[in-house]
């Protein structure tokens, strides 16, 4: 019963769009309507600007963070704070308040992973970050962090569980990025600086 619990906050914590609210408090527009139709960050700071990007990323990262643990203090498990935060990132994605349109879980992914498995997401972070300066491509960075953090995971001997997690938030990922990619391999995808 608390394992069901921790994924069903995990999963509403996840499901609040700051980017969705930010663009009804600030301007009044639904931010899925607008720029790449996207729920996130990114997005945000295309249509709405830098603050309001910086209010999102943290927020949605945050989510991933006390879902984390919201899990652990449910279940004192390994497996529960996992699923809980795994529940957040599909909160985030498909939330159950906007009609299960939502983003593609990048800042709600770091925060959880931040939280279970740090040492390793500061790994594959550095390595992400270093390639998004070169290629300023936010959907290169999101994708190569999820690429190498299962690899970071399993070199640094965490429990299984982190790294079956890693290979879920990939998948995931993988999947709400499916048009960058095709973007990418086309060289149409947005770069940061310039316009979509």
């Amino acid at each position: 019963m608390l394992y069901f619990l921790a994924i069903l906050l995990g999963y509403l914590l996840g499901s609040i769009s700051f980017s969705y609210l930010i663009g009804r408090i600030t301007m009044n527009i639904d931010i899925r309507e607008h720029g790449s139709g996207n729920a996130g960050a990114t997005n945000t700071l295309r249509v709405l600007g830098k603050k309001a990007a910086i209010f999102v990323l943290l927020g949605d990262v945050l989510k991933g963070v006390v879902a984390v643990w919201i899990g652990y203090l449910l279940t004192h498990s390994e497996e529960g704070l996992a699923l809980a935060g795994l529940a957040s990132i599909v909160g985030h994605n498909w939330p159950v308040y906007f009609g299960f349109r939502g983003g593609k879980g990048v800042a709600t992914t770091i925060g959880v992973m931040i939280s279970i498995v740090p040492t390793a997401s500061l790994y594959a972070g550095i390595v992400a970050i270093l390639i998004l300066l070169i290629t300023r491509m936010v959907s290169v960075f999101s994708l190569l962090f999820q690429t190498i953090l299962p690899i970071a995971i399993w070199l640094s001997g965490a429990p299984s569980v982190y790294f079956w997690s890693s290979i879920v938030t990939a998948v995931l990922s993988y999947w709400r990025h499916r048009s960058n990619i095709v973007r990418i391999l086309e060289g149409k995808e947005s770069r940061i600086g310039k316009s979509k």
